[in-house]
């Protein structure tokens, strides 16, 4: 993951896959135009370099939504497999450090703070299901509630047998096809 920002360049092939998902995948956004959403990117150079470490990272981002409260875009995850970049991470910072052996290369409530993305919760994560069939090899960390991490739990997510399951582990584990996905407002 790069930490220094993107060029002019990569933010106008950024902004090309952008709209070719967008335009690919109308049924996530049926009310919503491109030419909209490209001007509010436009006008926010953070935001762009935080959708273009979901991309760097396998999550390939896309519009789900606007929330006309705030006049903001909805961008999420959407890969079809929790994303490659962002797998191998326990929930958080405290799992991580209290691991003794074999500790995982980082956390994923870390590197979403890192990325600058907020990792989806139990609803967020049920509604994106709705837009598609996410996670049928994989499974993606959402963020528990302080009654379960308080206990020592995480929760995460995924879609078997045509629906949507949201379980309970350890915080401080982790597994190969285990990542997280995330959420941005533009």
């Amino acid at each position: 993951m790069s930490n220094s920002n993107p060029s002019q360049t990569n933010y106008t092939e950024l902004l090309q896959t952008l709209e070719k998902r967008f335009e690919k995948n109308i049924n996530r956004h049926p009310d919503l135009k491109w030419e909209e959403v490209q001007k509010k990117l436009e006008k926010s150079p953070t935001k762009l370099h935080t959708l273009s470490l979901m991309e760097e990272t396998g999550g390939e981002p896309d519009v789900i939504g606007y929330d006309p409260k705030t006049k903001e875009y909805i961008f999420c995850d959407c890969s079809t497999e929790s994303p490659k970049g962002r797998r191998s991470l326990c929930y958080d910072e405290a799992a991580l450090k209290s691991r003794k052996e074999y500790k995982p290369k980082g956390s994923a409530l870390g590197m979403a703070e890192e990325m600058g993305v907020e990792m989806l919760n139990e609803e967020q994560y049920k509604k994106l299901q709705e837009l598609g069939d996410f996670d049928n090899k994989t499974s993606s960390w959402v963020t528990a509630p302080d009654s379960v991490r308080e206990r020592g739990g995480g929760l995460f997510g995924d879609k078997r047998y045509g629906r949507t399951f949201i379980y309970h582990n350890g915080a401080e584990s982790y597994y190969a096809s285990r990542g997280f996905r995330a959420i941005i407002r533009v």
